[in-house]
């Protein structure tokens, strides 16, 4: 079995998961029962259990830890059920998938302790049923329930957007971004609430663009051609203060070819390998540099957004129309770079292309160049840029790797890696207790 690695050895098992689970006799909640499965058990201590939150307790804040422990034998399985009650189950939110809310648990060295990895659904009737054995063989098991307290209206932390999406083949550039849709201040277990597994087993680590995006990547690239999963375990976590989250979510995404593309910007060329072989040398014209905003930024872009046709505005960005300046241009093939406004696109009205850089800024192509950039990136590749004054912000638009991997874990909430070879995360999700 996986599990977390704190101080002691450790391992993790929840609903079903248990290898050493017995048979055991039904009992009445909070009650603890014991059967005999050996000659010698009779004079034998039987195992004792105790579950926290106690049974029959009301409104237990979701980001409670459940806690078992057991005396005179060692804890052989836990199952936690949830179900949501009220409002939330009035609007649907008791119809996920279920494997969403499996609970899993971290079990001490001793087998004597397990408490649950993951918070718990606000507004829901929760049952914890626990197993334990002796030296002898016997079987004791307790059954506890009780309710949590309920997200309330304009405090329900939910995800708002992603990127990726499941189902989509990206870069090996590509960062994970959540966006949530109410203001994160409980960075640390809100990252820990979030778990990256990928098939090649990397460290990674999450920032914060501000208090609503969380942007997670690997100390180098992605390797190409692997899948990746992300379980945001949101549900009960206390994002800020009387804020709780309210639903899992789960994104699976794939790795494709490693498409790296490269410009020093002064000559006028954009070379693009795939796989470490190189495919294109397409040429371009980059900012003119007559002034900040029309310069194109030096450092490692990741290609974002794109559009078949677009008009190119300069007001969208600040530069209103009639102002020295000022731009309004329809062009083709339209891939995103920054959330500054840089593209790299069909420019058919620059004759400047391949001689001259005479750009607002982005990187301007000829239509078959375009075209092909347009149809043969993905969102995630790589554009590496050089030659300019202009150094790209590392929170303009996903430009994560303009920090190094000491720069970006030590930025992150935890200040730890997460491995992501599905042993979990770096600390706890849970509230002060």
């Amino acid at each position: 079995m996986t599990g977390k690695t704190p101080a002691a050895v450790t391992r993790r098992f929840g609903i079903g998961l248990a290898a050493l689970a017995l048979v055991a006799t039904a009992c009445t909640s909070g009650e603890a029962e014991t059967q005999g499965n050996s000659p010698d058990a009779e004079g034998a201590d039987a195992a004792e259990l105790v579950i926290t939150p106690e049974d029959g307790a009301q409104e237990v804040a979701p980001n409670s830890p459940v806690t078992v422990t057991a005396e005179n034998g060692v804890i052989t399985d836990v199952a936690v059920e949830q179900v949501v009650m009220g409002e939330a189950a009035a609007e649907g939110e008791g119809e996920e998938d279920p494997d969403l809310y499996a609970m899993t648990g971290t079990l001490n060295e001793e087998g004597t302790e397990w408490v649950s990895d993951w918070n718990l659904r606000p507004g829901s009737e929760i049952v914890v049923t626990a197993t334990a054995e002796n030296d002898a063989g016997e079987t004791t098991e307790l059954v506890q329930e009780f309710t949590t307290l309920d997200a309330v209206a304009g405090q329900r932390l939910e995800l708002e957007s992603n990127f990726p999406s499941s189902g989509d083949t990206v870069g090996v550039g590509m960062p994970i971004v959540i966006n949530f849709d109410l203001p994160v201040t409980n960075k640390a277990q809100v990252e820990n609430s979030m778990e990256v597994v990928s098939e090649q087993e990397v460290a990674g680590a999450w920032n914060w663009v501000n208090d609503k995006t969380a942007q997670f990547r690997p100390e180098e690239y992605w390797d190409p051609y692997q899948q990746v999963s992300v379980d945001l375990r949101l549900a009960g976590v206390e994002a800020s203060e009387g804020v709780y989250g309210v639903r899992n979510h789960r994104i699976d995404f794939e790795i494709g070819r490693e498409l790296i593309a490269t410009m020093h910007v002064p000559d006028h060329e954009m070379v693009i390998t795939v796989d470490g072989e190189q495919e294109r040398v397409i040429e371009v014209s980059n900012g003119k540099e007559s002034r900040h905003f029309d310069t194109t930024s030096s450092g490692t872009h990741v290609l974002m957004e794109r559009y078949e046709s677009l008009t190119m505005d300069s007001a969208t960005v600040g530069i209103p129309a009639d102002s020295p300046g000022s731009y309004k241009v329809d062009v083709q093939y339209a891939v995103r770079t920054s959330h500054s406004g840089e593209f790299v696109h069909e420019a058919s009205y620059n004759g400047n292309i391949g001689s001259a850089n005479t750009s607002n800024g982005c990187t301007n192509l000829r239509m078959d160049d375009a075209l092909w950039f347009f149809e043969n990136t993905l969102m995630g590749d790589v554009l590496d840029t050089t030659g300019t004054d202009r150094v790209k912000e590392w929170d303009n638009g996903w430009g994560v790797w303009q920090k190094s991997w000491d720069e970006w874990l030590e930025s992150s909430a935890t200040g730890e890696a997460q491995i992501t070879d599905g042993s979990g995360t770096p600390g706890s999700v849970h509230g002060e207790q």
